[in-house]
């Protein structure tokens, strides 16, 4: 069911600790933590804790906990200190578009100059 955890998904797993990842921020309903393949000095991914398969889904049912994600990608980048040069939130949605994980997230790249179009 939308919204809670899925056994076989990996950010769940992440959630529940049943999996490590190197945390690097956490509120009530967000977690952050290093991209395990970095593309840019800051690559941070920002997940709700609830589980939803994509960032559309997320805010169409959860409208609040979307904005969390992206006040938390803001506080990332600030505490990178990016966010003074620039960053680039990413929210890939589909196989087609990159994503690899169905558990709505964010990415958070910065730290060095980011091409338009992204590719």
């Amino acid at each position: 069911m939308a919204g809670e955890p899925q056994s076989d998904c990996l950010f769940c797993k992440i959630v529940s600790g049943e999996v490590p990842a190197t945390i690097v921020r956490e509120s009530d309903t967000t977690v952050a933590f290093q991209d395990i393949n970095p593309q840019a000095p800051t690559h941070v991914l920002v997940i709700p804790k609830v589980h939803y398969p994509d960032a559309a889904s997320l805010a169409a049912a959860e409208p609040q906990i979307a904005a969390d994600v992206l006040r938390e990608a803001g506080a990332v980048a600030a505490d990178d200190k990016v966010d003074g040069g620039g960053y680039r939130v990413v929210f890939n949605t589909g196989a087609g578009a990159g994503q690899t994980v169905f558990h709505a997230h964010a990415h958070v790249l910065g730290g060095r100059g980011l091409q338009w179009p992204p590719g």
